[in-house]
């Protein structure tokens, strides 16, 4: 069989992709899953989603962090503690940027690939302790560091990944409708389950109650009206035990936190929505 110039070149530059996406740099990650992404496109992708955020105000209205400092530094030193536990493998990888959300209604917390960090002030007003939002930050943190959003999207739709891997001169313009798509990309059960004890992981030794992401979803099942998220994700109950079980086998001091700042930085948020 004789191949020509032009399908020879092509046929070399396939072998180079796939050669690329089964490096151990792009083809692995935690929990075994496949993803076809490096770590550059969840940085490339991070900067593209926290775009479209910017683009559309009324759908992610930001709180300016002039007039609201102390919040902001709250925030940061909660997730800096987190970061700083030496178990985030992408600590300095990725931007860890925190952004709040004013929106008292909204019970929801996210983080983009390459690590930037959305908190709903309905979340933070929520929530009682600073241990609590701990165990958030640490859930969403991981999804982040274990690349969550990435290996979703190389499993619901590897073709796509491919034709934005081979055709480069288009890549901005397939980043773009990519990082629109991840805005409302719902993660697996299990990438939730996996986030949840990876939750632990960072916050045992930390200073914080390891197992305090449970409280969050133990305070969610006694609220009136549950999240629309939860219904997507495992039940509250289910991941109650299994963040306690991971607890308790990881021997985590039983520290806590205290929560005057925490209920100082509540009035605050408060007051801006009088």
């Amino acid at each position: 069989m004789r191949i020509s110039t032009t399908g020879f070149r092509i046929l070399l530059g396939v072998m180079s992709v796939l050669a690329t996406a089964f490096s151990p740099s792009c083809s692995t990650s935690k929990g075994g899953n496949f993803n076809l992404y490096n770590v550059n496109k969840d940085i490339r992708l991070g900067k593209e989603v926290k775009r479209e955020i910017e683009r559309d105000p009324g759908k992610y209205p930001i709180l300016p962090e002039t007039g609201n400092e102390a919040v902001y530094g709250f925030l940061r030193h909660v997730a800096g503690k987190i970061l700083d536990s030496g178990k985030v493998e992408h600590r300095n990888d990725f931007a860890w940027e925190i952004h709040i959300l004013q929106d008292d209604e909204t019970l929801n917390a996210f983080c983009t690939p390459g690590g930037y960090i959305y908190v709903y002030t309905g979340l933070m007003l929520f929530l009682d302790t600073e241990d609590q939002l701990a165990g958030v930050l640490g859930h969403e943190i991981a999804h982040a560091d274990l690349r969550h959003s990435t290996r979703q999207l190389t499993s619901r739709n590897s073709a796509a990944v491919f034709t934005s891997v081979l055709t480069n001169n288009a890549e901005p313009g397939v980043l773009e409708n990519v990082a629109l798509g991840l805005l409302s990309l719902k993660f697996s059960r299990s990438h939730e389950t996996e986030a949840d004890l990876k939750s632990v992981e960072y916050l045992c030794g930390s200073g914080y109650k390891a197992g305090a992401a449970a409280e969050f979803f133990k305070k969610i099942e006694g609220a009136a009206s549950l999240p629309a998220f939860v219904s997507t994700h495992p039940s509250p109950k289910n991941r109650v035990k299994r963040i306690e079980e991971k607890e308790s086998e990881m021997d985590c001091p039983q520290a806590q936190s205290g929560s005057s700042e925490y209920a100082r930085v509540k009035r605050l948020l408060r007051q801006k929505g009088d």
